[in-house]
C-alpha cells in the first residue's frame, strides 16, 4: 500500500523533477516509510512506500529492472504473488527482492497488457517500457486501489489522489456538470472516468491504459462480471458450503501475504464479526480487534458495542474499544475532509478516519467487512426495488436509491449547470450490460462493479491511508464476487438480506449478531443536524466563497436551513450535509490551489 505519481511528456522534453517533487507531499500519508523519484527522458515517477511485504530496501520504489528494461510504481497487494514468483523462477526469471512488486514486472514482461488478468489482489500500478517508450497503467477488478489522471496538451500525469495532480499544476478546476448530477443523485458516487473536476479523471476498475510517447492512447477492459445461474444447479447447502470455502480462502490470503501483524475493524455487524470467526478458524491467536462508538442522539444510538462485545467474548480477542464524544467529531471533521480524494457524503467517513488513527498505533494492516452488503444484498432497498415491478429498470432502481429526482436537482443547482438527467442515462447503460439473468442480478452487479467503488471502498481506502494503515476487504475478493454473482437471488434477498452469509455464520458467531436488524456505522450527529454541527454547516453555506461559486440556488439552501433535520434522502442521508460537504471540500482542495 503506497502512493504513486508520474508524468509523461509528449513533446520530447524531459520529465520535470520539480513537478514530481510537488506531487509527492500529497501522497506522503499513504506511504510514510520511503520516498523515491526516478526520471528517464520524458517519463518521471514518484513513490511513497508503506512497507507491508518484504520490509527491506530491496522493495523500495520506483523499482527498476535493467535487464528487462522496465520500471514500476505500484500501490496495493498481490495475494497470489508467491505462486507467480515460483512459476517465474521455474521459467528462468531472476529476482532481486522478496516482495510482490517485482512479480508484476515479470508478469508484464511475460504477458504484456494481459498481465492484470493473472494478478489476484488490489492494485494500481504504472510501468514504463524503456525500449518502447510506452507507459502502461492498470487498476484492479474491484477498484479497491485508486488511479487518477490529468491530460494536458503535451503532458499526461497520474497519481493516487487528485490532490497530487492539482499540486502538479495546470489542472482544469471547473465543475463537471455531469459529475455534479451524479454527486447529488448517487450520494457522492461519480462513476469512472469522471470526477467532480473537469481536469481530473480516473481509470475505471478492471481497466488498463497504454500511452505512447507521442500521446496516442488505448484503453482495455480486462474483466467482466457475469451474473448468470450456472449450468449445474446447486442446493442451498451446496451454495452455503461453496461461499464459506471461497470466503475462508479470501480471508486466508489476506492474512498470509503480509510481513506485519493483521487486525480486524469490528463494527459489531454480521460481516466484520464473521471475519473474526474465519480468522479464528484459520488459527490466528491473540487477534487484535477495534471498535468505535459515538454519542447517542434521541433518534439513534451512537455505538454497536453491545454486539461487538459478544464477538470479543466468544473469541477472546485483544480488543480496543474507542468512544468519541461529539465535540471531538466536529473538531476533527476538517482533518477527515483533508484526506478525501473526492467529496464523500457518507457519514461514516469521519468515523473511519478517527478509528484508523487509533488502529494505526497498533497495526499496519486490517481486514474490514466492506462490500458484503453489495455482494450479498444486505441493504433494505434491495428487496424493495425487487418487489416493485412497475416501470423500467432505471425507474425501479431510482425510486429507492436516488438521493434526489432530476427536478429537485434543477431547483437545487444554478441554471448554468442544468442539463439532461445524466444519472438516469448512466444507470440505464450500466443496467443494460449483458450477462445478467434478473433485475436484481443487474442491480447488484452494477453496485459491486461501480457504486461500491466510489462509496464505501474509496472511503475506507482514503481514511485508513490517511494514517498509513492498509485495509484489506475479503468480501471483494474477485473469486468470491464471481461465485456470489451466480447465486440465485433468493439466497441473497432471503432472511432480510445476506441469507447465505447468515447460514455460513450460524454457529460461528452469536445468534444475536446474526439476527439483529441491519445496522449502519452510526454517526447520528451528522444525520440529525443541530447545535454546533448546524452552525458549522451554516457557516460554510453562508460563506462568501460559497456565494461567489454560485453552485447552489439560494432558495434551496435557505429551505434546508429552516428545517435542517427534516430533509433526508431515500437512504436517510442529510441533504444539508451533502451541500455543506461538497462546498467545504471545494474550499479546502480547489480554492487553495493556485
Amino acid at each position: 500500500m503506497c502512493g504513486i505519481c508520474g508524468e509523461l511528456n509528449f513533446n520530447g522534453t524531459p520529465a520535470s523533477r520539480p513537478v514530481i517533487q510537488r506531487m509527492l507531499p500529497a501522497l506522503a500519508k499513504r506511504g510514510p516509510d520511503f520516498e523515491g523519484i526516478w526520471l528517464n527522458g520524458p517519463l518521471g515517477f514518484g513513490h511513497r512506500r508503506l512497507a507491508i511485504i518484504d520490509l527491506t530496501d530491496k522493495s523500495n520504489q520506483p523499482m527498476v529492472d535493467e535487464g528487462l528494461g522496465l520500471t514500476i510504481v505500484f500501490n496495493g497487494a498481490i495475494y497470489n504473488y508467491p505462486e507467480l514468483r515460483r512459476q517465474f523462477i521455474a521459467e528462468g526469471y531472476t529476482f532481486q527482492s522478496d516482495g510482490d512488486t517485482e512479480v508484476i514486472i515479470k508478469a508484464y514482461h511475460k504477458w504484456g497488457e494481459r498481465c492484470p488478468e493473472y494478478l489476484h489482489g488490489m492494485f494500481a500500478f504504472a510501468i514504463w517500457d524503456h525500449k518502447k517508450k510506452s507507459l502502461f497503467l492498470a487498476r484492479d477488478r474491484m477498484g479497491i486501489k485508486p488511479l487518477y489522471y490529468n491530460r494536458q496538451q503535451h503532458v499526461f500525469r497520474f497519481a493516487s489522489n487528485p490532490q497530487s495532480l492539482l499540486a502538479g499544476g495546470g489542472v482544469d478546476k471547473s465543475i463537471d456538470p455531469v459529475a455534479l448530477h451524479h454527486q447529488f443523485t448517487l450520494h457522492a458516487v461519480i462513476p469512472a472516468p469522471r470526477t467532480i473536476l473537469n481536469g481530473v479523471r480516473k481509470l475505471p476498475p478492471a481497466h488498463s491504459m497504454t500511452i505512447q510517447a507521442d500521446g496516442s492512447t488505448s484503453e482495455r477492459r480486462y474483466w467482466h462480471l457475469t451474473a448468470r445461474r450456472p449450468d449445474s444447479p446447486r442446493s442451498e447447502a451446496e451454495w452455503t458450503e461453496a461461499i464459506h470455502t471461497a470466503l475462508r480462502e479470501a480471508v486466508r490470503k489476506r492474512l498470509m501475504v503480509a510481513d506485519v501483524p493483521v487486525g480486524v475493524l469490528l463494527s459489531g455487524g454480521l460481516d466484520s464479526s464473521l471475519l473474526v470467526a474465519l480468522l479464528a478458524e484459520a488459527g490466528v491467536k491473540d487477534l487484535l480487534t477495534f471498535s468505535i462508538g459515538f454519542e447517542d442522539q434521541p433518534e439513534e444510538k451512537g455505538s454497536e458495542f453491545e454486539f461487538s462485545d459478544q464477538v470479543v467474548e466468544r473469541y477472546q480477542t485483544r480488543h480496543h474499544k474507542i468512544h468519541i464524544p461529539n465535540d471531538q467529531v466536529l473538531k476533527r471533521l476538517p482533518e477527515a475532509v483533508d484526506f478525501m480524494a473526492e467529496p464523500m457524503f457518507g457519514q461514516d467517513a469521519v468515523a473511519f478516519f478517527l478509528l484508523s488513527e487509533q488502529v494505526s498505533k497498533e497495526v499496519k494492516v486490517v481486514q474490514s467487512g466492506q462490500g458484503a452488503d453489495e455482494v450479498f444484498a444486505g441493504y433494505f432497498w434491495f428487496p424493495l426495488m425487487d418487489r416493485d415491478i412497475n416501470g423500467s429498470d432505471v425507474e425501479r432502481f431510482a425510486r429507492y436509491y436516488f438521493d434526489r429526482p432530476h427536478q429537485e436537482m434543477l431547483s437545487m443547482i444554478d441554471p448554468s449547470y442544468h442539463g439532461a438527467d445524466y444519472t438516469s442515462q448512466r444507470v440505464a447503460e450500466l443496467l443494460a450490460e449483458p450477462d445478467a439473468d434478473t433485475f436484481i442480478d443487474r442491480v447488484l452487479r452494477m453496485d459491486v462493479t461501480t457504486l461500491v467503488v466510489d462509496d464505501p471502498v474509496k472511503r475506507v481506502d482514503n481514511m485508513t491511508m490517511a494514517w498509513g494503515l492498509e485495509a484489506r476487504v475479503p468480501f471483494l475478493d474477485h473469486h468470491l464476487v464471481e461465485l456470489a454473482a451466480q447465486l440465485p437471488p433468493e439466497y441473497k434477498l432471503g432472511s432480510d438480506g445476506k441469507h447465505v452469509l447468515k447460514k455460513v455464520a450460524r454457529g460461528l458467531i452469536p445468534d444475536a449478531v446474526i439476527d439483529r436488524p441491519k445496522g449502519y456505522f452510526p454517526m447520528p450527529a451528522l444525520k440529525y443536524v443541530r447545535g454546533p454541527f448546524l452552525e458549522f454547516m451554516q457557516d460554510i453555506l453562508h460563506d462568501q466563497a460559497c456565494r461567489n461559486r454560485g453552485l447552489y440556488q439560494r432558495s434551496y439552501v435557505d429551505k434546508l436551513l429552516v428545517e435542517p433535520d427534516q430533509h433526508f434522502t431515500a437512504l436517510r442521508g442529510s441533504k444539508l450535509w451533502h451541500l455543506a460537504l461538497l462546498e467545504y471540500w471545494l474550499q479546502k482542495h480547489v480554492d487553495t490551489v493556485s
